[in-house]
């Protein structure tokens, strides 16, 4: 997990080009999702995070977004009523 205040723009671009960030999530919401989503997209950078995958990303207490990731977040949803 990377704070992407805490990255430089050179290993920003390093790191997603050797894929070892899949994920961004929001720090404040505790929410993740792809890092094409639009939604993501408007993120501020003081509350995003970068992660390898999705099993990092619910072992630190986030969960799907509802936009992009719907089946997991439906799945998500569903396990928590």
């Amino acid at each position: 997990m990377w704070r992407h205040l805490e990255l430089t723009q050179t290993e920003l671009h390093l790191k997603l080009k050797q894929q070892k960030i899949l994920y961004a999530g929001n720090v404040q919401l505790k929410i993740y999702g792809r890092l094409t989503c639009a939604s993501g997209k408007r993120m501020l950078k003081k509350n995003r995070l970068f992660f390898v995958d999705e099993q990092e990303a619910i072992a630190q207490g986030f969960r799907p977004c509802g936009h992009c990731m719907q089946q997991a977040y439906k799945k998500w949803n569903d396990a928590t009523i």
